[in-house]
């Protein structure tokens, strides 16, 4: 679990510095189905796993 006093421990920061490095996306050190996993790319991607993709403009 995440100590929210130590980010390099977050998943969600791990995985933001990782994209800020330029290290590719499948780096993330995490088992795949994981929660950890999840949280990593998510910091990587910077989009909240909960939020809907965006549209494109004319789709629908």
């Amino acid at each position: 679990m995440a100590d929210p006093q130590n980010p390099s421990t977050d998943p969600i920061a791990q995985g933001a510095r990782a994209h800020a490095l330029g290290r590719p996306r499948d780096a993330c050190p995490y088992p795949a189905g994981s929660e950890e996993r999840a949280a990593w790319l998510e910091g990587y991607d910077g989009t909240p796993r909960d939020r809907e993709p965006d549209l494109q403009p004319g789709a629908g």
